[in-house]
C-alpha cells in the first residue's frame, strides 16, 4: 500500500476537488463554505493536495485575511485505505501551513459544522478547539461582479428598514407584502401553493401619495439591487429613446435580482394616437415589447407608476403585462398620524404638549408631502421665534414648536391633490385597479 504524496494544488485537480466536495456534502459535516469559494481559493489563494497514483484523496485549502488565516475547505476520501492507514490529513494541513507561512499570519483558523466529529487531524497539527464560539453569516444581495453592471446602470442597493420605516398606509403594505413580496422572497413557498411570483406592477394615485416610496421600500424588503429609468435622460442617447431604453433593460438582465422603477410611465406609454404617428409611439410600442420579454426572466420586478392613469395606452394595462393594479392614495388617519410623529422634534414629542389628534384631523386629505411642508414649516416659524425672544437662546421645550405653529403652518400649507383629483382618484379604483 502506497502513502498519498501531498503536493500543491494544480488545475488538473478541480475535479478531485468536486469529488471531495461532494463526498463532504453528502456526509453529515456539510462543507461550510461553499463550492464556488471553495474553487476560487483553490486558483487564487492557497491549496494542498494529497495524491493516491493519480487520483485526489484530500485537500486543503485556505485564505488570508490581514494576519488571520482561514481554512476554507478540508477533506480526505476515508473510503480509501491509504488514507485511513496515514496521517494524510495532518501532513496536508502542516504543508497547508508551510505554504501560507511567507504571509506572517498570526492566526490559523478553521471553521467546520458541530456534526465534524474527525479533529484528530487538526488537534495532531497543534490546533486548539475553541469553546463557546458561534458562527453567524449574512449573505450580501449583491456581488461582486454584478457591482460594476449596476454602477453603469445608474443603480444602487437601498438601506435596509425602509419597509418598516413607511409610516402608516398599513392596508397597502399588507397588500403588497401578500401580492408581491412573499412570493418573491419565498418563491418555495409560493411554488407549493400554485402561486406564480409577479413579474409588474402598475401603483397609480394622485401626485405626492408615496408610490416611489413603496418602490423603494419594496427592493429594500427584498435586498434586491434598485435600478430606476429616466427616460428623459435616456431621450438624449443616440440610439434615439427606444434604443437605450432596450439597451438599458439588456444591461438589467445581467443583474440577479433587480426592482426596475420607471415614475410618471405616461411619458412613454401614453395613447397612441394622430397620423402620422409621432416619434413617442415608437417607445411606446418598443415598452409594450419590452415587458413580456422582462416576465420571462425570474428575480425581477418591473414597478411602474403614474398620477394620470386615464392617460395610458389601452394595450399597457391589459393582462400579460401588468400582474396587478395597485391604487396609492392619500394616507389615511394611521397613516397621518404615523407621518406627524415622525416629523416631531424628540423632545416635543416626548413632552407630549402638542395635540396629535388635532394634527390628524386637520390634514385629512394632505399627502405626505403636504404633511412634510406644513412640519418643516412650523419647525422654522418656532426656530424663528426663538431667535428673535430675549436671549436669542431657543432652550427649552417652550421654544419649540407649538400646536399653533403646526396648525397655523396647515392652513397656510396647499394642498396637493384637490378635491376633483381626489374623486377621480376614487372612480379609477373602482374602473381600472386590479387587486
Amino acid at each position: 500500500m502506497t502513502t498519498p504524496h501531498i503536493r500543491d494544488f494544480h488545475p488538473d485537480d478541480l475535479d478531485g476537488i468536486l469529488h471531495l466536495w461532494e463526498q463532504a456534502k453528502t456526509s453529515d459535516a456539510e462543507p461550510v463554505y461553499a463550492l464556488s469559494e471553495v474553487i476560487a481559493s483553490c486558483q487564487i489563494d492557497h491549496a494542498v493536495v494529497a495524491v493516491d497514483g493519480d487520483r485526489v484523496v484530500g485537500a486543503a485549502v485556505g485564505r488570508a485575511a490581514h494576519a488571520q488565516g482561514w481554512i476554507v475547505f478540508f477533506a480526505t476520501d476515508r473510503t480509501v485505505a491509504s488514507v485511513r492507514d496515514s496521517a494524510v490529513g495532518a501532513r496536508m494541513l502542516a504543508a497547508l501551513e508551510r505554504h501560507m507561512a511567507p504571509l506572517g499570519l498570526a492566526k490559523l483558523s478553521a471553521l467546520m459544522p458541530e456534526s465534524q466529529t474527525r479533529l484528530d487531524d487538526f488537534v495532531a497539527q497543534g490546533f486548539e478547539l475553541k469553546k463557546n464560539l458561534r458562527y453567524v453569516e449574512r449573505e450580501l444581495p449583491v456581488q461582486r461582479e454584478e457591482l460594476v453592471v449596476l454602477r453603469e446602470l445608474g443603480g444602487r442597493l437601498l438601506s435596509r428598514g425602509l419597509w418598516e420605516g413607511v409610516g402608516g398606509m398599513q392596508k397597502e403594505k399588507e397588500l403588497l407584502e401578500l401580492r408581491l413580496v412573499t412570493p418573491l422572497a419565498e418563491p418555495d413557498l409560493a411554488e407549493r401553493f400554485g402561486v406564480v411570483p409577479p413579474r409588474a406592477v402598475m401603483l397609480f394615485g394622485p401626485p405626492g401619495t408615496g408610490k416611489t416610496t413603496f418602490a423603494k421600500a419594496i427592493a429594500s424588503r427584498l435586498e434586491w439591487s434598485f435600478v430606476e429609468v429616466f427616460p428623459s435622460r435616456l431621450s438624449g442617447d443616440p440610439k434615439g429613446l427606444a434604443g437605450a431604453l432596450r439597451e438599458t433593460f439588456q444591461k438589467i438582465s445581467e443583474l440577479e435580482h433587480a426592482v426596475v422603477f420607471i415614475d410618471e410611465v405616461e411619458e412613454i406609454a401614453s395613447h397612441r394616437q394622430g397620423e402620422p404617428p409621432s416619434p413617442l409611439q415608437g417607445v411606446t410600442n418598443e415598452l409594450l415589447k419590452l415587458i413580456p420579454e422582462f416576465r420571462e426572466q425570474s428575480g425581477r420586478l418591473l414597478i411602474c407608476a403614474t398620477n394620470f392613469i386615464r392617460s395610458l395606452d389601452t394595450a399597457f394595462l391589459r393582462h400579460g403585462r401588468f400582474d396587478y393594479v395597485v391604487p396609492i392614495g392619500l394616507p389615511d388617519t394611521g397613516a397621518r398620524r404615523a407621518i406627524w410623529s415622525g416629523y416631531l422634534p424628540s423632545d416635543v414629542a416626548a413632552a407630549g404638549l402638542v395635540d396629535l389628534d388635532a394634527l390628524v384631523a386637520h390634514t385629512d386629505g394632505f399627502t405626505p408631502a403636504d404633511i412634510e411642508f406644513a412640519a418643516r414649516r412650523a419647525s422654522q416659524a418656532a426656530l424663528e421665534r426663538a431667535l428673535h425672544s430675549p436671549g436669542g437662546t431657543g432652550a427649552g421645550v417652550e421654544a419649540g414648536p407649538t400646536t399653533s405653529d403646526y396648525l397655523e403652518a396647515v392652513r397656510s400649507t396647499r394642498r396637493t391633490v384637490s378635491e376633483e383629483v381626489a374623486s377621480e382618484f376614487l372612480e379609477d379604483i373602482d374602473r381600472i385597479a386590479r387587486l
